[in-house]
């Protein structure tokens, strides 16, 4: 709908109208609302994670293009799905308003703003739960809201490389690699935020209060690194990139390229696992008894290396399919939606045409629906301003001020 024009007749309010109400919800957070401030990275992410169980996640979108994303269609983007979208101007009072006013109702924010933005818009913690008490404020931060580095700017690759994992992460004698965004955005960001809301709104059965959660990626990183941490303050891992266990330095934990240039995945880390490869292979067993001994990695690695260079990538995984060996392919994006397991397990499913993962994690009960596409902006904005007690006259001029499209 474009600026200011009002819905169609019949429209606003209606029960038949499928922007009428909140999205139809199963799964073991339907009942839950979360207000989501538009935002790129690990915000939409989580927010995805709760829709996906049902909760009524309620995006603002901005009404100008502000580069926050990678201007997806709605039917690509895919950790937006899910949702309701309103679209306000919050640096209009009239807008700032409205948003108040849907959350007095609303059980969680979602905002991942730069330190004393969400405060700028007068909208800080201390305006919002005197409003609403309950209300559990997730604020998704890079570096975290204090420090010397709260108001810098940085994305994935910057967090990661505070923490350790970064310099960790590449061939030996190369430049540290990027592990997509997945490190810093997602697992430390968009998980820990999830999570951290989750557990305030656990407490909160207790207090009958809600709190504000913290959540800086720099701090979920390295929650998640503590394991590396420990083993290096026991002198286990070394610094230099491939010359650990688990960072592609054991020749038994590593990629490695068939005769077709495709490539395998070997994880035979225990023992057991690495003498099912050696006898599947014919790799010499003097490897499988010097499995640990360093000094026998490289001859061990040429020599693994020569015999995937036998056979085909596919070759390969059905000669070992039954012979636990820890062996896997290295699939890509389109190969991975039609692996048999992920088909057994419809792990996927076409969303207008776009493969998307299926909810996750899965539940005996509280059965997750199906993944809907991401709306369009704004397509709700009448709807949940009607939600949120505004009366028909009031949203009429929120439109035709422009404040809300």
């Amino acid at each position: 709908m474009t600026q200011g024009t009002r819905p169609e007749s019949g429209q606003r309010g209606s029960s038949s109208a499928p922007q009428a109400s909140a999205l139809p919800a199963t799964g073991a957070l339907q009942g839950l609302r979360v207000v989501e401030l538009a935002a790129i990275g690990p915000v939409p992410l989580a927010g995805m994670l709760l829709a996906d169980h049902g909760a009524d996640v309620i995006r603002v979108d901005r009404l100008a293009d502000s580069g926050l994303g990678l201007a997806l269609a709605p039917r690509l983007d895919v950790h937006a799905r899910g949702r309701r979208s309103l679209m306000l101007d919050l640096k209009a009072e009239a807008g700032r308003q409205a948003l108040l006013r849907l959350l007095a109702g609303a059980d969680v924010l979602l905002e991942g703003f730069r330190p004393g933005v969400l405060e700028g818009l007068g909208l800080a913690p201390e305006t919002l739960l005197p409003l609403n008490p309950r209300l559990v404020i997730g604020r998704m931060t890079g570096y975290g809201q204090q420090g010397p580095l709260a108001q810098v700017a940085g994305h994935d690759l910057n967090y990661i490389g505070l923490t350790g994992v970064l310099a960790a992460t590449g061939a030996p004698g190369a430049l540290p690699v990027p592990a997509l965004n997945l490190v810093g955005d997602y697992g430390g960001g968009a998980l820990f935020l999830a999570f951290g809301v989750m557990a305030a709104l656990f407490e909160r059965q207790r207090s009958g209060q809600g709190q504000v959660v913290d959540a800086a990626m720099v701090d979920g990183v390295a929650a998640m690194a503590g394991l590396f941490q420990g083993l290096r303050a026991g002198d286990n891992w070394q610094l230099e990139r491939g010359a650990n266990l688990l960072d592609g330095g054991a020749p038994f934990y590593a990629t490695y390229a068939a005769a077709d240039g495709r490539c395998v995945a070997l994880a035979a880390l225990e023992p057991k696992f690495f003498a099912n490869f050696a006898r599947a292979v014919g790799l010499d067993t003097c490897y499988v008894q010097a499995q640990h001994d360093r000094s026998q990695w490289p001859a061990m690695r040429q020599a693994i290396a020569a015999i995937f260079q036998t056979r085909s990538r596919d070759a390969w995984c059905e000669a070992l399919a039954a012979a636990e060996a820890c062996v896997t392919p290295v699939l890509d994006f389109d190969e991975a939606t039609h692996h048999p397991h992920a088909l057994a397990r419809q792990a996927y499913a076409p969303v207008d045409g776009v493969p998307q993962p299926a909810a996750a994690p899965r539940f005996s009960r509280s059965v997750a629906q199906p993944p809907r596409p991401a709306p369009e902006p704004g397509a709700h904005t009448q709807n949940i301003l009607q939600e949120a007690g505004l009366t028909e006259h009031e949203i009429d001029q929120l439109l035709a001020q422009g404040v809300a499209r």
